[in-house]
């Protein structure tokens, strides 16, 4: 049996820019995320540059990475940059008591992340330490990355052999500080974050864009003292916001408890139900946040930047339970393609985002196998590049009729998930069914426009938990989408169960 659900959308009324920055990315030092998947070293038979791993870099400019961020997470607060430039021989050592309590060598640092930067075409997005750190330590740092004449710094970074400065838009300032970056009330960080942003300085033409650690979850209290802490952002409309720019949101997903969050393969579909509601708490997390900064920054100066987000599962058995690693499936995608419908449409409050992470830890696009060396995209992978036409583009509403809903976790879990962009002669729309079990059907109402083509994909497969390995590398991919045609009001399109299709529109 199939459902029909009708999706009206307006083509002709866009909204909001959705920032390609939404689509951003995060590489603690934390397990294999670096080492062993971003840095191998120049002397490792793993084809690299400079020591990055070519195939890692191929593989996230192929969806256009737009920033990383660096170096954590918890690590970036007892992160000393300095501890991380010079010759890699004579770097001190130190303890990431955080992450596997192992000892860290500082091979891979400042420099060597500028690079991967440059290699991958994204933006830099340093987080500073304000948890262990000096203000002079991050007012430094700022310094050697991004002035041009021969200040003390950038004389420093000169003799470290880098001439020209680089250019770091985003700048974080310290890493949740209600917990890891120091235990903080929030009116003590509050404080710390208007210290710390007036001695991250602009030099040059470098203009950062700061932004300061912001709440947990639900956290509305903190948004809120954070907010209060501005001058009158009311006053000026045309004016900017100062002395930082934007407050973060971190929020993660699981089908269990914080001690026990649930198995990432070989769970239950009332699990997979459990999990999709929970990721549908963004929408919920995004729209109280938005409604608390509304409150005081009517005129939307101040950003929203949901830094850390995805799926936090289980350790995989045997390995370190403080690396992280845990296995991608195609629940892990559909969260994603969850997360992404809520950004949408928040475009106009939501800046950036940054799933964690990007290889080897929680919520990967990228697994490196330790044995044999191969390179496995995920399934999450794939719904990033499923919806790279997002990127830039304007945000178009979708108006969802008659679509069932299911009891889960004390709410009512939609069964579809939708958004839509318009740039230019195009336009992108992004349909998940979550429903388990049952295959839909799904009426694409297209108004205000001419849809002179259309082009269709899906990610789906046939266990809820399949998943990508060295053997399998495509056992969940992308295919050509059959399953979309014409419609007296638009399309019609063949919503597989448990799967994401993205509907390409031609317009005029």
């Amino acid at each position: 049996m199939t459902t029909t659900t009708t999706a009206v959308i307006d083509l002709d009324l866009p909204g909001a820019t959705i920032s390609r920055h939404v689509y951003g990315h995060f590489a603690e030092h934390l397990g294999r995320c670096i080492y062993g998947g971003f840095w191998v070293g120049e002397d490792s038979p793993v084809a690299n540059v400079r020591g990055i791993r070519s195939d890692v870099v191929e593989a996230l400019r192929a969806i256009s990475i737009p920033n990383l961020r660096w170096p954590g997470g918890c690590f970036a607060d007892d992160y000393h940059w300095r501890d991380g430039i010079g010759p890699r021989g004579s770097r001190p050592r130190m303890v990431n008591s955080h992450w596997g309590d192992v000892v860290e060598d500082n091979a891979f640092g400042t420099h060597e992340f500028m690079d991967l930067c440059e290699l991958l075409g994204a933006d830099p997005y340093v987080s500073g330490n304000v948890g262990s750190g000096s203000v002079a330590e991050m007012s430094d740092w700022v310094e050697y990355l991004t002035r041009a004449d021969d200040s003390p710094m950038a004389a420093l970074r000169r003799a470290n052999g880098r001439e020209q400065p680089w250019r770091v838009p985003f700048w974080g300032l310290g890493n949740e500080a209600w917990g890891c970056g120091g235990n903080l009330r929030a009116e003590q960080f509050a404080s710390l974050a208007r210290q710390y942003a007036t001695y991250t300085r602009n030099h040059g033409g470098n203009l950062l864009y700061r932004i300061a650690a912001g709440a947990n979850g639900d956290d509305l209290h903190w948004t809120e003292t954070l907010l209060r802490s501005f001058d009158d952002l009311a006053a000026d409309p045309a004016g900017s916001a100062g002395p930082f720019q934007a407050v973060s949101l971190h929020y993660y997903t699981m089908a269990g408890s914080w001690s026990d969050k649930g198995d990432a393969t070989g769970f239950s579909t009332d699990e997979w139900y459990v999990t999709m509601a929970r990721a549908r708490r963004m929408e919920e997390l995004l729209t109280r946040h938005s409604t608390v900064m509304d409150r005081y920054d009517p005129h939307r100066k101040v950003g929203l930047v949901v830094d850390e987000w995805g799926t936090w599962w289980n350790v995989e058995k045997g390995t370190n339970p403080g690396f992280l690693y845990q296995q991608n499936t195609l629940r892990d995608a559909l969260v994603a393609a969850v997360h992404f419908d809520a950004f949408h449409r928040h475009a106009e409050r939501v800046v950036m985002a940054n799933i964690a992470q990007t290889v080897n830890v929680l919520q990967a696009m990228i697994l490196t196998d330790p044995d044999t060396g191969a390179l496995v995209l995920t399934p999450t992978y794939h719904v990033f590049a499923m919806n790279t036409g997002h990127h830039d583009a304007a945000a178009l509403a979708v108006h969802l009729r008659d679509v069932e809903t299911r009891a889960v976790d004390a709410t009512e879990l939609p069964l579809i998930s939708a958004s839509a962009s318009v740039k230019g002669d195009t336009a992108l729309v992004s349909l998940s069914n979550l429903d388990a079990e049952t295959d839909r059907t799904l009426v694409l109402d297209l108004r205000g426009r001419d849809v002179v083509g259309h082009t269709a994909r899906v990610l789906t497969a046939t266990a809820l938990d399949a998943h990508n390995t060295p053997g399998q590398l495509d056992a969940v991919a992308p295919t050509d989408h059959a399953g979309v045609r014409p419609h007296p009001r638009g399309l019609e399109v063949d919503l597989p169960a448990h799967a994401y299709v993205t509907v390409a529109l031609a317009l005029r």
